[in-house]
């Protein structure tokens, strides 16, 4: 009975609601939902309510309870992203008695961004397009309460209209906003923001890669798609993939192990994840992925990939099947298999690595493009690119190939047989059949053809015959062929005047030969040859080619230059990191090994020489310089530390010593035994330690040690970890001696304790702490340690800890600073220094471009400075100017000089202010790095109108607004502060210009100083015309004098003679002599009388003029100071 009057309620209920028209209304209970009954006795419905809201709008609800209970009501707003948003929310609990039926009036209240206009103060508003009002009944039972209106026991909803935004409020304004705020927003409220676009399709390799066959490759991330909708798909594909991934691959060998990797993915557990690709000693391709139910399975493909061709490897993933294409020479084999259960493929957890990485070895090889399809592709899409470039790496290494066996073969002529090859050869079939009688004695296996092919070769063969003859083995025969190859084809580069390169066809095919015989400093010569345009057109794609055989090649040298263009992006090398890392990473670890033995001697350790640098030059010590026999005089006489430094001058061949390690291991010991020297003790212990050039004596060190680190040698302390941990197996000791080493400041210390904290081996943590480890490792490499630095820019690359963000540019910034430690490169730079001292200009122009090709900075400017000398042209030395200062640390010497090159070549071209731009960042880098070269020529810019970068003026503590006069004292200040104090320089007579100025305008502000520098002005031209004046008339009057008293002597003198005249009557004329004589008095008593007066004048204007003159020096001097 109940039931059906909850019916007969329910229908007579709906159809007042629609014969009202006022909303769609509703009613349900959760208990009954199955049967659709409502419970006896509650309802809810909307009362009035208007079809159109607005803030404030009044909703009146009507309502009964069968027992206590809790309503509420809710506004849901519709946004055109297809989305609902509760913007109100109001609940109450009932009061009245049960079965009572009541009315609730709720008033709406909207957020701001809805009821609002978009304006200044209001800018992320909501567009809404309808909204929805909810209103339930819930009953209350033991406190619990329901909170969600789908949970409810009884509900009701309507659709409203909502007033638009066009139509909506302009919120009053509370405070107004500055005028330069409210034009930008004016300028900037109508911008309409779009996503940036996104591609499921990513190309992780646009270049070849060399891949070694070593643990390096290049690491990729995927980050999740910053769209909603593509990233809704890729994660509803985790458990249902749909992926393509197309590799190009150039195998020159099979897997040397059980598994080469071509692409791998770990996850974020460093656990191999799906898709792990793999490559098998036989030529097989292995295919791994992990299930969804957590399980790793995998299956091989029987291909047996050929060597010497482009393959290309097409996987497609589809759920639980997986499908392999594999293609070369235009015909594709297709490998088919499904897994038991669907692919689990999470692309964003961990990384992806392209050959090789820490825990698998890549491919021996090159990789060509490779491409990603995230969702998937039923075309692939992956052409060869760059075609030419690939397919002339092709050609090359085929080439190679023939070289080898006409080499090998020559050698198995030679070694094999007593007859003299070059009488043996055999002669082409169209010369004269003058032997056809006679026996055969041929003994080459190659044709007339691969002779006439290889000619220069061959002829270099025939004249080593002998030296060959007299090898001791075919290995050490063919080393020394591809050494003598490369002299003799850099040894004649230059004509007689050392004034162009000459690059003959004849020592091409030498370097070439040499090249493919393993000598790939040739490769690197041959990449710089066609890269820098020396003595041949530039020719990127071959200088493309060879820089990806000498990688390829494992060589140092070689793999520094190709990671160093990709850092840069310079010679049409793309600009990637994760390629960089990956090359600079082989390096680092090969430093590692390198830096133990670095006693060889063919390593040394790189020392920053410029050529251009007088003083440098001057500071080198070698056994025949004065500076050498004082420090040998000073040791001698028994001065420690004279006995440490030339102990480590002569061991390690520093200051352009040679190496002697029996003399510098003497003087060590002659220093340490003093037991004064603390450094000299620690370094003479690691030598008897490791038996380094002197008998090991492992007691005698570990006296020493102690000794040393009693005396406060932090190295010491770090030494003693490694002895008791190395020798004696005392872990808790040794990390005892490493924390207080690394404490104090220990690059070793810090480097070997975070050794223990990713091993885990130490006592008192026993567990492994890669975050703790890591950061040791980063502290140890801002000291330069090497190790450190290369493990510290595995965790920066591949962002695989927690905590730590993936940095590639870092990483590569670590290991490139890294790299240029290593003794070969230091060997390299220090036979170039070695050549150039002695005169042979030719030869260090080649071993320091080797290195500057590898981004060494010195030696950049080094190639520059011989380009000058020689006169080799200005894109010689412009571009490794130009390459220095792309440099993390570059020299100021490469700065200024580009900062000259730009700003006189702005005169000559169009983008005149882009050019002096240019020289201002040249010039401003260069002040930074401590020149005041640099700074001086921002001041004379800054005369000229242009303003110095930010960077200057942040370092000045200036701003735009500043006076011109201010920014020129400030920076002529700072110049003088980095020149020499005690030295007159242009910087310090340019700021006494501009102080003198500076205070002479502070003097012209006041009438009464400015009045004082008038008089100054006006006496200093009363001296300069008085006293010249007054020196005249002194000499004039005692040229006068002495004319008068010659003429009273002269008169003295004739008085007797012309006596008697006097007497004979010539009485007549003394009257009138007399009267001319007065006359003449009295003429010249009024011109000294005027003569005094203008001396008088004279001495009383420059008695003036020099109190002006002190009154304004003394003031000027007052303002100066």
């Amino acid at each position: 009975m109940s039931v059906l009057l909850a019916n007969i309620f329910g229908y007579t209920f709906t159809a007042a609601v629609i014969l009202m028209g006022q909303c769609v209304l509703q009613a349900s209970s959760t208990s009954s939902s199955l049967s659709g009954k409502s419970p006896h006795g509650n309802f809810i419905w909307f009362d009035s309510a208007s079809d159109k809201v607005i803030d404030g709008s009044a909703i009146s609800v009507k309502y009964q309870c069968s027992r206590p209970c809790q309503l509420a009501v809710e506004a849901m707003i519709s946004i055109p992203q297809g989305t609902e948003v509760v913007v109100f929310r109001r609940k109450w609990i009932s009061s009245k008695p049960p079965r009572v039926p009541c009315t609730r009036l709720v008033l709406l209240r909207l957020p701001r961004a809805v009821k609002y206009q978009r304006d200044f103060f209001n800018r992320h508003i909501i567009e809404a397009q309808n909204v929805t009002i909810h209103a339930w009944l819930e009953r209350l039972k033991d406190g619990y309460e329901r909170r969600t209106y789908r949970g409810s026991l009884v509900r009701i909803h309507k659709v409203l209209r909502i007033v638009p935004l066009s139509a909506s409020l302009t919120k009053p304004p509370t405070q107004c906003p500055s005028w330069p705020a409210e034009l930008m927003w004016q300028l900037t409220r109508n911008k309409i923001y779009q996503c940036p676009h996104e591609s499921e399709t990513i190309d992780m390799l646009k270049f070849p890669l060399a891949s070694t066959g070593e643990h390096f490759g290049v690491v990729r991330k995927f980050q999740p798609f910053i769209n909603k909708n593509l990233e809704r798909v890729r994660l509803h594909a985790v458990t249902r993939p749909s992926i393509t991934l197309s590799v190009w691959i150039y195998l020159l060998k099979w897997c040397h192990r059980d598994l080469c990797g071509i692409i791998h993915h770990v996850d974020s557990q460093n656990l191999y994840d799906t898709l792990l690709m793999q490559l098998t000693d036989t030529g097989d391709v292995i295919i791994q992925a992990r299930l969804t139910t957590g399980r790793d399975e995998a299956f091989r493909s029987h291909v047996a990939l050929p060597l010497w061709k482009w393959i290309r490897l097409d996987c497609y993933i589809q759920d639980s099947k997986v499908m392999l294409d594999t293609t070369w020479d235009n015909e594709t084999r297709r490998h088919t298999y499904e897994f038991q259960s669907s692919i689990h493929y999470e692309d964003t957890s961990g990384y992806f690595a392209i050959g090789g990485s820490r825990y698998l070895p890549g491919i021996h090889g090159y990789f060509g493009n490779v491409k990603y399809y995230r969702f998937g592709t039923e075309k692939v899409k992956n052409p060869l690119s760059p075609k030419t470039t690939l397919e002339d790496l092709d050609k090359t290494h085929l080439e190679c190939q023939e070289i080898k066996r006409f080499t090998a073969a020559f050698l198995q002529g030679v070694t094999g047989s007593r007859i003299t090859l070059n009488k043996g050869f055999c002669n082409p079939h169209f010369k004269p059949f003058r032997g056809q009688f006679k026996e055969n004695i041929c003994r080459q296996t190659w044709t007339w053809e691969t002779q006439l092919k290889y000619s220069a070769l061959f002829h270099f063969l025939q004249t080593k015959e002998e030296d060959l003859r007299a090898g001791s083995s075919s290995m050490n025969n063919l080393r020394h062929i591809r050494r003598s190859l490369f002299e003799q084809a850099v040894g004649q580069m230059f004509n007689m005047d050392l004034r162009e390169i000459r690059l003959t066809s004849s020592k091409m095919a030498l370097l070439q030969a040499s090249s493919c015989l393993g000598n790939h400093q040739a490769s690197l010569l041959l990449a710089t040859i066609h890269l820098a345009g020396l003595g041949r057109s530039v020719d990127q794609q071959k200088g493309h080619v060879y820089s990806l055989i000498g990688a390829l090649g494992d060589n140092r040298l070689a793999l520094m230059h190709i990671g160093y263009k990709h850092t840069q992006g310079i010679d049409q090398f793309p600009k990637d990191f994760d390629m960089a890392c990956s090359y600079y990473s082989n390096v680092g670890v090969q430093s590692i090994i390198d830096r133990g033995n670095m006693q060889e001697k063919q390593q040394y350790q790189p020392e920053h020489i410029y050529l251009s640098n007088k003083e440098d030059l001057n500071n080198m010590i070698h056994e025949t310089s004065d500076a050498f026999y004082f420090l040998k005089y000073k040791a001698e006489s028994g001065d420690t530390e004279s006995q440490k430094n030339l102990g480590r001058i002569l061991f390690w061949g520093q200051n352009g010593a040679t190496k002697d390690m029996a003399s510098g291991v003497k003087w060590l010991r002659r220093s340490a035994i003093q037991m004064k020297d603390p450094s000299a003790m620690y370094d003479y212990s690691v030598l008897l330690m490791k038996g380094h050039g002197v008998t090991k004596n492992t007691s005698l060190g570990l006296q020493l040690l102690k000794k040393a680190a009693a005396m406060g040698s932090v190295h010491a302390l770090n030494g003693l970890g490694w002895y008791h941990s190395a020798i004696l197996k005392d872990h808790k000791t040794a990390v005892k001696y490493f924390e207080r080493a690394a404490l104090n400041g220990s690059d070793d210390g810090m480097y070997n304790l975070g050794i223990y904290h990713l091993s885990g081996d130490n006592p008192d943590s026993p567990r492994r702490n890669e975050t703790a480890a890591f950061q040791q490792f980063l502290n140890a490499s801002s000291f330069g340690h090497v190790a450190a630095s290369v493990e510290a820019a595995w965790y920066l690359s591949t962002g695989s800890l927690e905590g730590v963000s993936q940095d590639v540019e870092r990483a590569v910034m670590l290991l490139k600073n890294t790299c240029e430690q290593n003794g070969h490169l230091g060997y390299m730079t220090r036979v170039a220094l070695q050549a150039y001292l002695q005169g042979s200009w030719s030869d260090a122009l080649m071993k320091y471009v080797l290195a500057a090709e590898t981004g060494l900075g010195f030696a950049q400017i080094n190639v520059a400075h011989l380009c000058e000398e020689l006169n080799l042209g200005n894109d010689c030395h412009w571009r490794y100017y130009n390459y220095s200062t792309f440099n993390y640390d570059p020299h100021p010497s490469g700065l200024l000089k580009m900062g000259d090159y730009f700003y006189n070549s702005c005169s000559n071209q169009e983008d005149s202010l882009s050019l002096v731009g240019r020289a201002i960042s040249m010039y401003s880098r260069a002040a930074l790095a401590g020149s005041p070269q640099g700074m001086y020529n921002l001041v004379v810019l800054a005369q000229q109108g242009h303003v110095p970068p930010l960077s200057i003026q942040g370092l000045l503590n200036v701003s735009h607004q500043d006076e011109l006069d201010i920014l020129v004292e400030k920076m002529l200040q700072r110049c003088v502060e980095i020149e020499d104090e005690e030295a007159v320089t242009p910087c310090s007579l340019a700021l006494l210009r501009v102080q003198m100025g500076k205070a002479l305008r502070k003097m012209t502000h006041n009438s009464a100083q400015l009045l004082l520098v008038y008089a100054s002005f006006i006496g200093f031209f009363i001296i300069i015309i008085i006293v010249p004046m007054q020196i005249c008339l002194g000499q004039r009057n005692l040229s006068h004098h002495a004319v008068q008293l010659r003429t009273r002597m002269s008169a003295v003198n004739q008085t007797p003679v012309n006596w008697n005249r006097a007497q004979d009557g010539i009485m007549g004329r003394q009257g009138a002599v007399s009267r001319t004589h007065r006359v003449a008095e009295v003429l010249w008593l009024t011109i000294v009388n005027g003569e005094q007066w203008l001396r008088q004048t004279g001495d009383l204007a420059v008695t003036v003029s020099g109190v002006c003159l002190c009154a304004f020096w003394t003031t000027l001097l007052y303002h100066l100071l």
